[in-house]
This record gives C-alpha cells, structure tokens and sequence, in this order.
C-alpha cells in the first residue's frame, strides 16, 4: 500500500509540473522556455512571460517581438539587448543595467525599473504609461513620440535625454535632473516637475497646462 500511494503522489506531482505556468515547471538552468539564457543568446518571437531572469547576464542578446510580459529581471545585465517591438508589461527590471538597449517600439505598460541604468537607451515609440522610472539612470536616452502618461521619473537623471513628441501627460518628474533634456513638441499637461532641475532644457512648443514647475 505505501509503494502504490507513492507512486500515485509522483504521478500526481509529475502532471502537476507539467501544468505549471513558465516561470515554473519550463525554467531549468541555462534555459527558459526554449531560450538559452547566456550572453548574446537569440529569442525572437519566444514566450517569456513570467520568467524569472534576476541577477541574469543577458548583455547582447536578442529578445525583438518577444513576451516578456511580468518576467523578473531585477539586477540583470541586458546593455546593448535588443527589445524592439517586445512585450514587457508589468515586468520587473529594478536595477537592472540597460544601457544602450533598444527598447524601440517595445510596451512597458506598468513596468517596474526603479533604479535601472538606461543610459543611452532607445525607447523611440516605446509605450511606458503607468510604468515606474524612479531613480533610473536614463542621460541621453532617446524617448522620441514615447508614451509615457502618469509614468514616475521621479528623482530620475535624464540629462540630455529625447523626449520630442514624447506623450508625459500626468508624468511626474520631482526632483529629476533634466538638463538639457529636449521636451520640444513634448504633452506635458497636468505633469510634475517639482524641485527639477531645468536648466538648459528645451520646451519649445511643449504642451504644459496644467503642468507643475514648467518654465
């Protein structure tokens, strides 16, 4: 009777693996969900939703049109990664390092990156509204017509940043560092700019009704 009443519970524990969601019962070392996980790997078009990435290397890797949607990725090494057209939603990439990463395109609806390093990282069209940028390294990114409403930069560096054209309707900015930063053609209504320091940056035609410590 034990020997059957254990194999009917390692039965039962095997068919449950197999039902558990990714970041479960298909995450091994050195491969999730299909993708290797290594530096330079190649995961286009993969099903990463949920994956639990922290502390990963994935520097020059490959994740465009990829579901990354709620994945982990606090403290990873992803500089220079390619994201474009990627889904993270609601992801985690608090202090992860994403410098130079090309996040064009890519929906970080909801996001966490409280402290990650973007700097000089392409978030041309990327959809960042909702998502949390407090405390993150972001000079010179490149958020061109990026949609970033009610997204938190708050005590955020983006000096010399790109934000032409960039929707930042109800953002809030307190205590950024912005200059040089270039708002030009940027929505800023209802925003907050409080205790931002402004100098040098560029407002040219910014849409700023509403908007707390615009010039």
């Amino acid at each position: 009777m034990p020997k059957t009443r254990a194999a009917l519970l390692a039965t039962l524990s095997a068919t449950a693996l197999l039902a558990l969601p990714l970041s479960a019962a298909a995450q091994r070392p050195g491969n999730v969900g299909g993708c290797d996980i290594r530096r330079g790997t190649l995961c286009t078009n993969m099903n990463l939703n949920g994956a639990q990435l922290a502390g990963v290397n994935l520097a020059n890797s490959q994740f465009t049109r990829s579901d990354l949607s709620g994945a982990d990725l606090r403290r990873a090494t992803l500089d220079e990664a390619n994201f474009s057209q990627a889904e993270i939603a609601g992801a985690t990439l608090d202090e992860a390092s994403l410098m130079r990463a090309n996040l064009r395109g890519a929906r970080l609806v909801g996001a966490s990156l409280k402290g990650a390093n973007l700097r000089n990282a392409i978030l041309q069209n990327a959809d960042l509204h909702d998502a949390d940028f407090s405390g993150a390294q972001l000079g010179g990114a490149d958020l061109t017509n990026a949609r970033a409403e009610r997204t938190r930069f708050d005590g955020a560096d983006l000096q010399r940043a790109n934000l032409r054209a960039a929707k930042l309707s109800g953002a809030s900015f307190a205590g950024a560092k912005l200059q040089g930063a270039n708002f030009t053609r940027a929505q800023l209504t209802d925003a907050d700019l409080t205790g931002a320091d402004i100098a040098q940056a560029v407002f040219l035609n910014a849409q700023t009704d509403g908007c707390k410590g615009c010039p």
